[in-house]
């Protein structure tokens, strides 16, 4: 794996997944969670993966800026997690905060997670699906433990699952409208990286479960976010020469597609890279087709044969 992005450029990430001519590499103004236009008073966030990364320095903070109600901070680590608990007091006294120290591949302990955010604020009404580890990195499938491979599917793909279907579950209707990003990775949609396959495909699972969720659900909006690459203790070092984005980036980003102008995006992949307002542009064009969701490419039905 290092001979490989050793021998690519640092922008090989960015450019080889581009949907907008614009890509962003800071937070910008159109995504920034203390603009009044993207505030969101009132709302209770559960956030997974709190305790670290993304999780901590980008949607902790970002909707802590949005002034939510509450945030409920799901994490294994106790410790790390009253961290991120500081972290958002000091961003923004105002926000209730409960963390909660759970497992997401465990049902028990996500049904543990939804009674604790319901005695404290009720219904949840966005969530966000970022708890995820890579492991059983090897140079082929074949090479790995088993139970190491199948471990990113119980974590990535599992506990997301678990995680969306128990807050179906504990809405008041179905008619209550919830928002869920679930958190994914360019390696779930680009050519195969056969040292990354366990890894790549739980989160192609990620993804298309935001997919499904969002058709079956008319309350749901959901959308699968790569978030670029942000560098946490799950980078490979081999990879620090590529171009990164901070945690900012991806949480601004969740805190703008947390509101209704971002409904066409519905059931789709979003970068973190793209540009919005660029996205908003192009909004027909996303529409009128199957842009920026996942999909077997062919010419298919008895006409072509006739």
């Amino acid at each position: 794996m290092a001979s490989f992005w050793a021998r690519v450029p640092s922008d090989y990430l960015t450019r080889a997944q581009q949907f907008t001519k614009t890509l962003h590499h800071e937070l910008y103004p159109a995504v920034d969670p203390s603009k009044p236009e993207l505030s969101l008073p009132g709302k209770v966030v559960i956030i997974t993966g709190a305790s670290r990364g993304i999780g901590a320095d980008g949607f902790a903070v970002s909707f802590a800026q949005a002034g939510v109600k509450g945030l409920v901070l799901v994490a294994r680590d106790a410790d790390k997690l009253n961290e991120t608990v500081s972290k958002v007091h000091a961003t923004n006294p105002a926000v209730e905060v409960l963390p909660v120290v759970a497992d997401v591949a465990d049902e028990n302990a996500v049904a543990l997670v939804y009674a604790q955010c319901e005695a404290k604020f009720g219904h949840a009404d966005i969530l966000i699906n970022n708890a995820g580890i890579v492991k059983a990195n090897g140079a082929l499938p074949g090479d790995v433990k088993p139970a190491d491979w199948w471990r990113n599917i119980e974590v990535n793909g599992k506990g997301t699952f678990l995680m969306m279907h128990a807050l179906v579950n504990s809405l008041p209707t179905l008619d209550t409208p919830v928002t869920i990003i679930n958190i994914t990775s360019g390696a779930a949609w680009h050519s195969p990286v056969p040292m990354l396959s366990g890894y790549a495909i739980s989160k192609l699972v990620a993804l298309q479960e935001a997919a499904y969720f969002a058709a079956c659900y008319k309350n749901i909006t959901a959308f699968a976010v790569h978030p670029g690459l942000v560098r946490t203790d799950m980078t490979h070092d081999s990879m620090m020469h590529m171009d990164s984005q901070p945690p900012e980036l991806v949480g601004g980003l969740a805190v703008w597609l947390s509101h209704p102008h971002a409904l066409f995006l519905n059931g789709r992949v979003v970068a973190n890279t793209w540009d919005v307002d660029e996205l908003m542009a192009r909004k027909e064009e996303i529409l009128s087709g199957k842009k920026l969701t996942i999909g077997l490419f062919g010419t298919f039905g008895p006409e072509q044969f006739e």
